[in-house]
């Protein structure tokens, strides 16, 4: 087992913000390779955030963002278990970077659930006829497959959970920053709702 110093947990900490404790055992699991120990402490994170999934998340905080020309403005409410976390720097520091996520990317909605049935059926359908076109003769499985495909990037570019997050280089989406966040502060959150204005929009 690889020799751990303290430097080295003080930097996976500055990088990750989980724990120290966790942070040596990530890295002692790996032999000293901070990358790995990053990646493990993420998977553990997004374990803890399934975990807590169901708690009641009826504290938090409205965030807001106004453009600096005014002419675009975003609310995000984003819910939390208690008043403390929601004062929490890391959670504040989430509501901002959503708002501005939502300012730059314009989702039309929170989730994939709430995209309008017909709008779905009709995308689908279209998605299926090029598909059918562009892949003629192949089976339908593949066809469906390439259908499917298609559709998660339809997700991806309209729902908010599901959108790349804007401040990210690894091109993590927004559900992903989120789950990683409920790891590291232990706690259930949830963005509830967001709201996007634009003047003459």
């Amino acid at each position: 087992m690889a020799d751990i110093d303290a430097k080295t947990v003080m930097a996976l900490r500055k990088q990750t913000g989980a724990p120290m404790m966790d942070c040596k055992a990530a890295l002692q699991e790996v032999d000293g390779d901070v990358d790995a120990a990053v990646q493990t402490l993420r998977k553990k994170g997004l374990q803890t955030a399934d975990k807590k999934a169901d708690r009641d998340a009826a504290e938090g905080s409205v965030f807001s963002y106004v453009h600096h020309n005014g002419r675009l403005g975003v609310l995000v409410e984003i819910a939390c278990e208690t008043d403390f976390v929601a004062r929490n720097e890391a959670f504040q520091q989430f509501g901002k970077d959503v708002c501005f996520h939502v300012a730059a990317m314009d989702p039309e909605s929170l989730t994939r659930e709430e995209v309008d049935s017909d709008t779905l059926a009709k995308e689908r359908d279209i998605l299926t006829a090029q598909a059918r076109e562009t892949m003629e003769g192949k089976p339908d499985e593949i066809i469906e497959k390439a259908v499917e495909g298609r559709m998660k990037k339809f997700f991806a570019e309209r729902c908010l959970m599901e959108q790349p997050f804007v401040k990210d280089d690894e091109n993590r989406d927004i559900e992903t920053v989120r789950r990683e966040l409920v790891g590291k502060i232990g706690e259930n959150i949830q963005i509830k709702r967001f709201t996007r204005f634009e003047l003459g929009g």
